[in-house]
């Protein structure tokens, strides 16, 4: 009870324990009697306060729940009152983060109607992740102000800030089509579940494996295909690794490679293509291609929660393409971490990836002697096209092209 106290009940009651003190060391019963009254009265004020109940309850409403960063979404209140006390003057507070702007705060004036007021006011995310609105709070006070309370009216809720999705344009060559050694130079020679896979003769092939039907149709020597089975489809991997991005906040360029892989993994979804998203260690982020429009939501609400990683080398134990196309949005790699990520690919299997120049978000160019350029040496060398994101102001969608143009594409308009 004492906590709720304002410096003004506190000081009233000091001051009447104080003359009790003096009444008794002076004998004064009159002094007395009013120190009595005085300890009294903002006790009194204190117990009335937090024994009354106002019937003031409150409903929130997040318009919509999920949103990208930088758009604004609107916090509808539906503030009803079924109690007998009038609560005319009452202020109600939003608990928001400081990520999403500024606590706003609301008076009322009188009692809400009988269906409820409605007050609204609008968030702007401005980074990513799952956000708690609330509690929503009001203060309940005495008529003298000796007394304080605080009272929650509504819970929390939570609002979802996914990456920025850009749209892009163009597509690689076969994109999708296989994770052999081209997507595009294998063929079925039969429907139903029992396809064989063919591709084009090549020398040392041995004669057993060549496929007759196929080779008397298409009039060009054909053989079974005995390697690497075909996985439709394609893998997008992100790199969240901390040590490997620099940067803070949105401009960061983790920030960045995860707007980049959303685009991209969307990108596909919309050209039909069987797309998945992983993270550099295999975690999968979507489904596959059984995906529905909800199941984007909740991708980029996997996306939304996903956070730096401590591991600080790229490490793969298996391929994180599973045998499909893989693009990868990278940051800071290592020639060990290249070896890595190279030798779980299966030989001959379309990769690209998205190397950022992490350099460029903390303005040091000797940053941890990491060179951008060495590292997509390297891996051009293994068979990937590979494309360097320069700084935090190169759109992505405009890497995208360059990326379908060096892998060979004809830019689709969309």
């Amino acid at each position: 009870m004492l906590s709720g106290l304002t410096i003004r009940g506190r000081c009233l009651l000091a001051a009447g324990l104080a003359a009790a003190v003096c009444a008794v060391v002076l004998d004064e019963r009159d002094l007395l009697r009013v120190a009595v009254f005085v300890i009294t009265l903002p006790l009194l004020a204190s117990w009335l306060s937090a024994r009354t109940r106002f019937g003031l309850r409150a409903e929130r409403e997040l318009l919509p729940d999920q949103v990208s960063v930088d758009s604004t979404a609107t916090v509808r209140l539906l503030v009803h009152h079924d109690g007998r006390f009038p609560v005319g003057g009452m202020r109600l507070e939003d608990g928001v983060p400081y990520a999403l702007g500024a606590r706003p705060r609301f008076a009322l004036d009188h009692s809400p109607a009988r269906g409820g007021t409605i007050l609204e006011y609008p968030i702007h995310p401005a980074l990513r992740g799952i956000h708690h609105i609330g509690p929503l709070r009001t203060r309940v006070s005495d008529p003298f102000g000796l007394s304080e309370f605080e009272r929650e009216l509504s819970g929390h809720d939570r609002l979802v800030a996914v990456p920025r999705v850009v749209p892009m344009r163009g597509l690689p060559a076969g994109s999708g089509l296989g994770g052999g050694e081209e997507g595009t130079q294998y063929l079925q020679a039969g429907h139903g579940e029992d396809d064989t896979m063919v591709r084009q003769y090549r020398h040392g092939d041995e004669m057993r494996r060549v496929h007759w039907k196929s080779t008397a149709h298409r009039d060009e020597l054909m053989v079974r295909n005995e390697e690497q089975p075909h996985h439709g489809g394609v893998t997008v991997l992100v790199d969240h690794r901390g040590s490997a991005h620099r940067g803070t906040g949105a401009r960061s360029s983790l920030e960045w490679a995860i707007s980049a892989a959303a685009s991209i993994h969307a990108h596909l979804r919309h050209h039909g293509r069987h797309a998945r998203l992983v993270t550099q260690v295999g975690h999968c982020l979507s489904g596959d291609s059984g995906m529905t429009r909800g199941d984007d939501s909740t991708t980029l609400e996997a996306l939304a929660a996903l956070q730096p990683s401590p591991q600080r080398e790229l490490v793969c134990d298996s391929d994180p393409g599973v045998g499909r196309e893989l693009i990868a949005v990278l940051g800071a790699t290592t020639t060990a971490g290249v070896t890595e990520l190279t030798k779980v690919r299966p030989p001959g299997a379309r990769s690209l990836a998205l190397l950022l120049d992490v350099r460029a978000w903390n303005g040091d160019a000797a940053d941890g002697g990491f060179r951008p350029e060495v590292t997509a040496h390297r891996l051009r060398a293994a068979g990937w096209s590979v494309v360097t994101v320069d700084g935090p102001d190169t759109p992505a969608a405009a890497v995208w092209e360059r990326l379908c143009r060096q892998s060979g594409s004809a830019v689709m308009i969309d």
